[in-house]
């Protein structure tokens, strides 16, 4: 009997070895997809900012240069 608890224990803590690898491996997978999907929003936030930022600065220089014609002497003499 002593012999079978002894391998009954062995079988034990080998299924328990290996549960707890599974285990690990699920949790690395799921924290590096949760982590890639952060990083790809994250990208894509940047990309619309830097798009946003585009289109206002050109928004911005489009209306400095109509400030600058509008008060210009020249203009408003003819």
């Amino acid at each position: 009997m002593a012999g079978s608890e002894s391998k009954m224990e062995t079988t034990m803590q080998q299924l328990q070895s290996r549960f707890q690898n599974l285990s690990d491996q699920i949790i690395s997978k799921n924290i590096f997809s949760d982590m890639g999907t952060c990083i790809d929003d994250l990208e894509k936030n940047v990309a619309d900012l830097m798009t946003q930022a585009g289109a206002e600065e050109h928004y911005k220089s489009k209306q400095v240069q109509w400030i600058y014609f509008s008060q210009s002497p020249n203009l408003n003499s003819r």
